[in-house]
């Protein structure tokens, strides 16, 4: 049964794991070249697979959702990278990108916002690139970029669609194969409600092809090693055994046909988020949501505030109450706070913290 102090920590990742899947690490340890793992790593990859949507392997990284950022960097073909910029979490795969020593062409526009389609195809018709890379949910503002069009204006100018579903995937729909989304990465911490420390993509054959000619696709993140060992039911590296444990039972619990059901509480809670902003703007404590309408984010929300409001000074009396939320992203910390509504949340816990935000704001 679920803790009922379940439902008091509400960032938008790491976001609140259940005690239950807590539990399921205190597993003994086991070889990670046993049998035993390799039936561990079949059960987490069909659950995998059915969340991303996908007929291939879902590889299974030991390490944060930015080392998979790298990841489909390095193992990308040669050429310059273009890089839709809207938010600090799309930013860091430009960064990621220079940092790996590739030449970068950002779409930037306000945080917020998203990038346009027809500025991506614009790009596009004016420079070759070897791949686009995007947010599909970018965590620090709450905008949901549509990646399905992204992916398609990419293939269509001979580019790879390169995606961070880090806080979408598990809470928005996603569908890997039918998107022909090139390379597609999430981490453990977010939507999918596990500890930190476990990051998954999943790859297209095409990019898995050309990926074994890359130059400098380094030894840790190596896709092609990936494959290689994700036929075996293994990982190259020494697995996190432990988080495995909890992703196995977490992928259990959302079961074969579950994956619709999660994305559909996730639908919900984001309405009631919607719907208590706009409750409360007439009172002028609140101004309204960062993201604009149409192009929001199904697991967090980045909420305005009103004149004269503080944000961080409000989170530190919801605190007070219990409850723990996202503060704004960098120079949106004053100015914003962030609902998670995402994991294994429920409409009643979101309600519950949102009243709490009310009380809070009823003092100002």
């Amino acid at each position: 049964m679920t803790s009922p102090h379940f439902g008091t920590f509400f960032l938008p990742g790491p976001t609140e794991v259940r005690p239950e899947i807590l539990a399921a690490m205190q597993r003994p340890m086991i070889s990670h070249r046993s049998a035993e793992f390799e039936t561990l790593y079949a059960h987490c990859d069909d659950g995998l697979r059915r969340l991303f949507r996908t007929s291939r392997p879902v590889f299974i990284s030991s390490s944060s959702a930015t080392g998979l950022m790298e990841a489909a960097i390095r193992n990308a073909p040669a050429g310059p990278i273009l890089s839709l910029v809207n938010g600090a979490f799309s930013a860091r795969f430009a960064e990621i990108a220079r940092a790996c020593g590739r030449t970068v062409e950002a779409l930037e526009v306000a945080y917020g916002e998203v990038v346009p389609l027809e500025r991506v195809e614009q790009a596009l018709r004016d420079r070759r690139f070897a791949a686009v890379t995007a947010a599909h949910s970018e965590t620090s503002t709450g905008a949901a970029q549509d990646v399905q069009a992204i992916a398609e204006l990419a293939h269509a100018h001979g580019a790879f669609s390169l995606i961070d579903s880090v806080s979408g995937m598990g809470g928005m729909p996603v569908e890997t194969d039918a998107w022909g989304l090139d390379f597609i990465l999430t981490g453990s911490q977010k939507a999918l409600a596990l500890p930190p420390g476990l990051a998954f993509c999943c790859v297209s054959d095409r990019y898995l092809a050309q990926a074994k000619d890359a130059p400098a696709r380094g030894r840790y993140f190596d896709i092609v090693e990936f494959a290689q060992y994700a036929a075996k039911r293994q990982t190259p590296n020494t697995p996190a055994v432990s988080l495995m444990y909890a992703l196995e039972a977490q992928m259990a619990a959302i079961g074969p046909t579950g994956i619709e059901c999660r994305w559909a509480r996730h639908a919900a809670m984001t309405s009631v988020t919607h719907a208590w902003v706009e409750h409360q703007r007439p009172s002028g404590r609140i101004e309204g949501i960062l993201a604009p309408a149409g192009s929001r984010s199904a697991t967090v929300t980045v909420v305005k505030t009103g004149a004269g409001i503080d944000a961080r000074a409000l989170l530190v009396e919801v605190e007070r109450r219990g409850y723990v939320m996202g503060p704004g992203y960098g120079k949106l910390a004053a100015t914003t706070f962030r609902v998670g509504h995402m994991g294994d949340h429920t409409v009643e816990t979101v309600t519950r913290v949102l009243d709490v935000v009310g009380e809070a704001l009823a003092q100002r």
